[in-house]
């Protein structure tokens, strides 16, 4: 059989596809030959052939329009013979604050793609392949079903596949129900169920019927029977032990992009994953994280397989840089997998997930394992308001994490997320009035209202807050289906929103845009010496520069506040108890060098020698006009699939 598989726009063009990298091994472990089209990156020739397109164009589609379903709507025209009036949408890009540029350029590739589109069905029937399969995660579902409906149209014997994130559970099912130009659905991790299919498909009688037991065989599949009903074999409610999971294989992605204008947009990455699933979740789902799907069960690769996995592909394809998508690091890869990197004559550069909650030393081995950039879950500073999120981390963690990786020399990419039931101004205002004395930390890339996603508590359980759910909008104006359809395709939804109204919202934004245009000339900074600690300090709110502490009370109560503490707590520590420590703590405050929440404090000075390196690296980015890109390429798909996008997430409003 002849096997074409696609990535599609707006998949990210700087990394292979995982999901067909791991389907092309897998196939190929069963004896199945498969081609993979990088067609994203298809796309992007195309388009700069016709128009004046640019990465940020493409990024724009890709990750900041994600949720509110730009990158699928400029496709929508081709699913069906269904034109689709922009007025009513172009409502919605505005609402959702997209700027005049954006609008217009949305409208303009809508009228653009169907020329893509057509090309491409053009010269995959005249492939006349057996069967045409989609990995679709994020934005990629309308133009991988405009694709799939042409091809189906030129040549009805070949079988149209669907896999991905966006078929997890109801949403593959939907997706079959509703585009009856899509064969099959495969839910859930398709390592197993994929080779089944096409050992099923190869074994079809001379009439290209398949027999319906082996079919129904096969774990969380959708096909139809005989009379053309759509059935849904149930989801394995096993999922894959780490052993079984499938390092990819991403022969041609480089050879691709290196023939392409895209090479000039982007640096390659490779894409690993160490495992699946979330510790962390298992114990306490984050209340508005939805990225696990069907199988929140976490499941590790053994520290010597993952490590043989990153060399080898490095190897392979004599390249460095690594995303690795795992929703959260294990930790026993902190003294196996990572402790090796460091002692390798490899030079990686590696972006993880991590929990905020980790200390210096774990920070240090991420910087010397090559871990450039990572992603701590951050989210918000308020304690408050991360109980209401079950993140099992406080403000004054979080904050020690942002001072802690900057001090090991690692950026720490995070967004600041709000709208949580329970919340209530004092947990923005407390925070907000604290910031100017954070000016010198990693600032958030952004702050965003959260979404509510498909298999997130919000989603499962109306009691947390959201009784009343609808598929967010841009759903109808892309599928045109009836909403109960729309509700098992949709991924986000909307509902009345809680927490902080728009007017505290808007002053949060200002708030942290003040620092992060801050944030590349500020400075707060300690040298620990044989007799003082001396603390520098760069910063527009404070006219102080150098502070040296040197009596044993204050050189004892700053290295306390290496950790956050209370008042109790650490007058119980200090020689002189609270008539001493009470004037400091009030002093020190004064001067913004603690951050206060929930009865606690910490210091939030960046030891100086690396982390004046960082700030050296950042202003040498900044002014090559990339410090942004070099935040936002983690995912931020925009991402998540980013997302961002790691097959990555839409990470503005969803980290994980």
């Amino acid at each position: 059989m002849k096997v074409v598989l696609l990535h599609m726009p707006w998949g990210s063009i700087d990394v292979p596809s995982l999901a067909l990298g791991i389907l092309r091994a897998a196939a190929g472990r069963a004896g199945h030959h498969v081609q993979v089209r990088y067609a994203n990156i298809d796309f992007v020739d195309w388009v700069t052939g016709v128009t004046d397109f640019t990465l940020a164009d493409y990024r724009y589609f890709s990750e900041s329009s994600y949720f509110l379903g730009a990158g699928d709507w400029v496709f929508s025209g081709l699913l069906d013979d269904e034109e689709r009036p922009f007025d009513p949408y172009a409502r919605l890009l505005t609402e959702g604050g997209s700027t005049d540029t954006e609008i217009a350029l949305t409208r303009a590739m809508h009228r653009l793609v169907p020329g893509f589109i057509r090309e491409l069905a053009a010269e995959l029937a005249d492939a006349a392949p057996d069967v045409v399969g989609f990995t679709t995660t994020f934005q990629q579902n309308a133009a991988s079903l405009a694709v799939a409906r042409l091809v189906k149209q030129a040549r009805p014997g070949t079988r149209i596949v669907f896999g991905g994130a966006n078929c997890d559970g109801p949403q593959g099912a939907a997706l079959h129900r509703n585009f009856r130009y899509v064969d099959y659905v495969v839910r859930g991790e398709g390592e197993v169920a994929f080779p089944q299919l096409l050992a099923a498909l190869n074994s079809a009688d001379g009439s290209g019927r398949i027999g319906s037991s082996g079919l129904a065989d096969i774990s969380g599949l959708c096909w139809r029977d005989a009379d053309g009903v759509a059935r849904a074999n149930p989801m394995s409610s096993r999922p894959l032990p780490p052993g079984d999971i499938v390092a990819p294989d991403y022969t041609g992605y480089l050879d691709r992009l290196d023939t392409s204008a895209a090479a000039d947009w982007v640096a390659p990455r490779l894409v690993v994953e160490g495992s699946r699933g979330c510790w962390w979740g298992e114990k306490h789902h984050c209340t508005f994280c939805g990225l696990n799907g069907s199988f929140m069960q976490f499941r590790s690769k053994s520290p010597a397989r993952f490590l043989d996995e990153v060399l080898d592909l490095a190897r392979r394809h004599q390249l460095l840089d690594f995303i690795v998508v795992d929703n959260i690091l294990d930790m026993a890869y902190f003294d196996s997998v990572l402790q090796r990197l460091a002692e390798s004559e490899y030079d990686v550069r590696l972006h993880f997930e991590v929990k905020a909650n980790l200390r210096r030393r774990h920070f240090q081995q991420l910087n010397d394992s090559g871990a450039v950039q990572v992603q701590p879950g951050v989210e918000n500073l308020s304690s408050h308001v991360l109980r209401l999120m079950d993140k099992g981390v406080t403000g004054c963690q979080n904050v020690r994490a942002l001072r802690d990786a900057q001090s090991a020399g690692v950026t720490a990419s995070w967004n600041y997320l709000y709208g949580f039931p329970g919340e209530t101004a004092r947990d923005y205002t407390s925070i907000v009035d604290q910031l100017p004395a954070l000016h010198h930390l990693e600032p958030p890339m952004g702050a965003a209202r959260i979404a509510i996603e498909r298999f997130s508590p919000y989603f499962d359980r109306p009691e947390l807050g959201f009784a009343t759910l609808r598929p967010a909008p841009q759903y109808a104006e892309i599928y045109r289906l009836p909403e109960a359809e729309l509700a098992d395709l949709a991924y986000i939804f909307t509902s009345v929103p809680h927490g902080i109204d728009r007017t505290q919202a808007a002053e949060l934004d200002a708030a942290l845009a003040t620092w992060q245009a801050q944030y590349p000339v500020s400075r707060l900074t300690c040298q620990e010496l044989p007799d003082r600690i001396v603390l520098v300090s760069q910063r527009a709110a404070y006219d102080w520069t150098v502070l040296e502490l040197t009596t044993a009370p204050e050189i004892a109560l700053f290295r306390l506040l290496d950790q956050p503490r209370t008042a109790a707590t650490l007058a119980a520590k200090v020689p002189g108890g609270a008539a001493v420590v009470e004037p400091l703590l009030d002093r020190w405050s004064a001067l913004g060098i603690l951050f206060h929440d929930d009865g606690y404090q910490v210091h939030l000075a960046v030891e100086s020698d690396n982390q004046m390196l960082a700030r050296t690296d950042h202003r040498r980015r900044a002014a090559a006009g990339t410090a942004g890109d070099a935040a936002g390429d983690s995912g931020g798909q925009p991402g998540t699939g980013t997302a961002g996008q790691s097959e990555e997430e839409p990470h503005a409003v969803v980290v994980g």
